[in-house]
């Protein structure tokens, strides 16, 4: 952040001598090298924030972006390497080098975005990330520029986002099984309280609204978007006295869940259950049967917020804080009208 118009821009010695410590501690503590005593840290960041300090460096970026680091909060899931690969394509196209880091990472220092900005990259791609503020407040007093792609939270306005349409993709999956004939319709939503997990939830209800069918909330089913507790929630669901017919699964490791527990009750999909999921990734593909997915661009979600900080880094400002690609529907052999 520039320093106020008519305010000389402060220097680390100015830093370095109110806080009563050497030039280099004030550099480490920039760096996020973990050598430095907590309240040391906390006086020399205090300061750093009050003059809205920016290093040099952070200056001299502006231009080209050279490097990014991508950081994942997991890759349990394969839609990472999808987005990596977009990632990956835009950056050679353009001759940046990619980093790449997780959250859940230990290492020295007082986290892992010390950690990230101890590397000091030009610029950041977060997936599936929340970011608090003091951590937003922390990127930009380094004057890192960054892009968060498919966020847990949804940023403010000060923050560029990139995602998908969920809410319209959860809408056209519950729509083609209204369209097969389904009435009774379950759902394995991920985490309600993330972005994408609370549109695909809206979308879900939009559609069962829209054809005048009331949500049953029994049929409903919260969780993380892993393969166990999605196998908990379908089995549970296709043992209720009157089951559902059909199962919008909100990722495709959850639909890997139900399939596995129609396998395990004897169900038949799609003769008795019908299945859709949400990604399409490679998992969708390869099941038997295939699923019906909603198809997330991933690649193309990496490419954009490349593109995006590139232009960030060269000076320009986006057209918008939020960017979301269209979804698609692929129709495969995991849903049919109701037996």
């Amino acid at each position: 952040m520039p320093a106020s118009p008519g305010k000389r821009r402060a220097t680390l010695a100015t830093v370095a001598k109110e806080a009563g410590v050497s030039a280099p501690t004030v550099s480490k503590v920039l760096n996020g090298h973990g050598d430095i005593a907590p309240e040391t840290r906390a006086r020399v960041a205090a300061l750093l924030a009050e003059h809205d300090y920016v290093p040099r460096s952070a200056a001299r970026r502006r231009g080209n972006l050279r490097s990014l680091t991508l950081v994942f909060d997991t890759f349990e899931n394969p839609y990472g390497m999808e987005i990596a690969r977009g990632v990956m394509q835009a950056a050679a196209d353009s001759g940046i080098a990619v980093g790449m880091d997780l959250t859940s990472l230990s290492g020295p220092g007082s986290g892992w975005l010390e950690r990230v900005l101890g590397s000091a990259p030009d610029a950041l791609l977060l997936v599936t990330t929340a970011l608090t503020a003091a951590q937003r407040k922390r990127v930009a007093r380094q004057g890192t520029p960054f892009v968060v792609i498919d966020p847990l939270n949804l940023p403010g306005a000060d923050v560029i986002s990139v995602g998908a349409t969920n809410w319209t993709g959860a809408l056209s999956a519950v729509e083609h099984l209204i369209g097969l004939g389904h009435r009774r319709i379950g759902a394995i939503i991920g985490r309600p309280e993330t972005s994408f997990g609370g549109a695909r939830l809206h979308g879900y209800r939009s559609a069962l609204e829209n054809a005048g069918i009331t949500a049953d909330p029994d049929l409903i089913a919260h969780g993380e978007f892993r393969f166990e507790p999605a196998l908990d929630h379908a089995l549970r669901l296709l043992r209720l006295p009157d089951p559902p017919t059909a199962i919008f699964a909100s990722s495709d490791v959850q639909a890997l869940g139900v399939l596995e527990a129609a396998r395990q009750l004897t169900i038949r999909v799609p003769d008795s259950l019908s299945v859709v999921s949400f990604d399409d990734t490679v998992l969708a593909k390869v099941t038997a049967p295939p699923l019906t997915a909603v198809r997330q661009p991933f690649a193309e979600m990496g490419r954009a917020a490349t593109q995006i900080l590139q232009r960030i880094v060269a000076g320009e400002q986006p057209e918008s804080h939020r960017i979301e690609l269209a979804t698609q529907l692929i129709v495969r052999r995991s849903t049919a009208p109701p037996a």
